[in-house]
């Protein structure tokens, strides 16, 4: 559905993306991660026609995005970080103005904009001032717009931001079903929703994709380095005195736990002691109470993977957001004229 071939891109000296290839797949959701300074947001207005590559490719669709802008934009449907919307306007008037400007006749675009609507769920908002809407509603409005045209490729930068629990939970259920229509392309700085929502994550680097897969796939990257947690009554001397009778630890690591000794051990690489330990404590008499491993998650995955270099980022430059505000919609005016 999209390639990107060997993509690159300089800003005088300094090389945001360097030398990038990936391919999404036809109906599958795709997380895009990456620190401050990974490229990301740089390779996503790459990939959507918004900003030029100093070398490479970006086909969506078997479309150029540089060679052939219009029919490679009419697969995609984007929602930027910032919604470009335009506050005088009502959701329902904006939406009939995205729709004229993707080309969609009368009826068709009468008949998706309701879709649209009824999808994230702004009906009961359609004739009131977007500048009076709170930013969840806001950010909903902006997915609408990414829906018309029925796009093959819908590309979503942080598309949850602003929303309140339960609106989150609300439009990752929606994510989930435009994935059985559409192939998505899902920006987040929060990994929890990444790994939520998405089939495949993509994590970039320096300018560098450094993996692509499932997230349970990813986690396995780091399976040598599984902890084990234990828990005993043992005191510490007769704990460490069992432990050093088991082969194959890198470290262990002591802890009081509600009165009981907490022990964390790190097996050495491809040893797996699980049996071993629980042998050895039975054979003293000092049984464990608790034995469980503590497997990595997405974000040690994701910190190991980028060095350390710290959290995604949110977004690339640009204009300073407007404060948080509320995810319900206040009492708002109506246009003067509007019909009811």
């Amino acid at each position: 559905m999209i390639e990107v071939r060997h993509l690159s891109k300089r800003y005088g000296t300094h090389l945001a993306v360097d030398d990038l290839s990936f391919s999404i797949d036809r109906g599958v959701v795709y997380g895009f991660l990456g620190p401050n300074g990974a490229g990301k947001s740089t390779t996503m207005n790459i990939m959507t026609g918004c900003l030029g590559a100093t070398d490479g490719e970006v086909l969506i669709d078997g479309h150029n995005v540089a060679e052939e802008p219009l029919e490679a934009k009419k697969h995609i449907g984007y929602l930027p970080e910032l919604p470009p919307l335009y506050g005088e306007m009502t959701p329902e008037e904006y939406l009939r103005f995205v729709a004229q400007a993707k080309g969609l006749r009368r009826e068709e675009s009468a008949r998706q904009i309701e879709t649209a609507m009824e999808k994230t769920r702004i009906a009961d908002v359609k004739k009131r001032l977007i500048r009076n809407l709170s930013k969840g509603y806001r950010q909903r409005v902006g997915i609408a717009q990414a829906l018309l045209g029925n796009p093959e490729v819908i590309i979503l930068d942080e598309p949850t931001v602003g929303l309140d629990p339960a609106q989150i939970i609300e439009i990752r259920e929606l994510i989930r079903e435009l994935g059985k229509e559409h192939t998505l392309v899902l920006s987040s700085h929060i990994l929890s929703e990444v790994q939520a929502v998405c089939d495949s994550i993509l994590i970039l680097s320096k300018g560098r994709l450094v993996a692509c897969d499932t997230a349970e796939n990813l986690t396995k990257l780091l399976k040598g380095r599984e902890d084990l947690r234990l828990l005993t009554r043992a005191e510490e001397p007769a704990a460490r005195a069992v432990l050093e009778k088991v082969d194959g630890m890198e470290s262990v690591t002591f802890a009081k736990e509600d009165g009981l000794t907490a022990v964390d051990v790190t097996p050495a690489e491809g040893q797996d002691i699980r049996e071993a330990l629980f042998n050895a404590f039975a054979e003293a008499r000092l049984p464990l109470l608790e034995l469980r491993t503590e497997k990595a998650s997405l974000e040690d995955v994701f910190l190991e993977l980028t060095g350390g270099e710290g959290q995604p980022e949110i977004a690339s430059p640009s204009p300073a957001k407007e404060n948080e505000e509320p995810a319900e919609a206040p009492k708002q005016e109506e246009k003067a004229g509007e019909e009811p």
